[in-house]
């Protein structure tokens, strides 16, 4: 079973990295609820997690998780000691906390340009999360990590990409420019027509044809051997002197 979730991560993890650019170290951020979850389960989160994702990882919150965890008294004591051994990320909240949920969507806000994970056990949070590209979730289920296979959102935003439905229009009417003037395939999948250049006429038609010689026929030759015998016949005899 272990097997079989690593092989499912590893090929998550190689949608993400080809088609979102996310590289090692990998960056989670963890909410209150995860880690009261990984509490209760006694799960190692950072010990098992670089295990799971194959590779180098930065487990950090933001300071409304640890706000918020404060604020929930002696019940959630252990999962706000176990939030505070990670790294803290910057906030635009800074001044007025707000809700851990709040905190980490408008940290992964701007299709997640640090290439965060998210890792939460709140659903409403993670429905949320789903509707966003690029942004992989995690939780716990049955006492082991997940990484959640890619958002339809994910799915449908790397599609587009691929047929061209994300290029802004100008670069779009720069690329049928140079599609005209270089003759390659259109849209339509067709090859486009090359531009035919004026050109002179063809200077072998212009040169003059050779007068070929006629050949005589038959029958003229035929009556200008008979002229040749008429005039032999014709020529007196001469006499020799004697």
């Amino acid at each position: 079973m272990k097997i079989k979730r690593q092989k499912h991560a590893k090929k998550t993890l190689t949608f993400y990295k080809y088609s979102f650019g996310f590289r090692e170290p990998y960056q989670v951020l963890l909410d209150g609820t995860f880690c009261q979850a990984a509490l209760k389960n006694k799960i190692q989160i950072k010990e098992q997690l670089p295990k799971y994702l194959m590779g180098e990882v930065q487990l950090c919150t933001s300071r409304c998780v640890l706000k918020e965890l404060e604020s929930l008294g002696k019940e959630l004591y252990g999962a706000k000691l176990i939030a505070q051994r990670f790294q803290v990320r910057s906030c635009s909240h800074f001044k007025d906390p707000v809700s851990g949920s709040v905190c980490l969507l408008s940290l992964a806000d701007d299709n997640n340009p640090h290439h965060y994970f998210i890792a939460t056990q709140d659903q409403e949070l993670s429905t949320k999360i789903k509707k966003r590209a690029g942004v992989p979730l995690m939780f716990i289920i049955q006492n082991t990590i997940v990484l959640d296979k890619p958002s339809p959102k994910s799915l449908s935003h790397v599609q587009a990409a691929q047929v061209g439905q994300l290029v802004p229009e100008h670069q779009k009417q720069n690329i049928e420019h140079l599609k005209d003037e270089q003759g390659v395939a259109t849209e339509s999948g067709r090859r486009g027509r090359k531009r035919k250049h004026q050109s002179g006429p063809n200077p072998l038609s212009c040169l003059k044809k050779k007068k070929k010689d006629p050949k005589p026929s038959v029958k003229a030759a035929g009556e200008q051997s008979k002229r040749k015998r008429k005039r032999k016949r014709g020529k007196p005899a001469v006499l020799q002197a004697t």
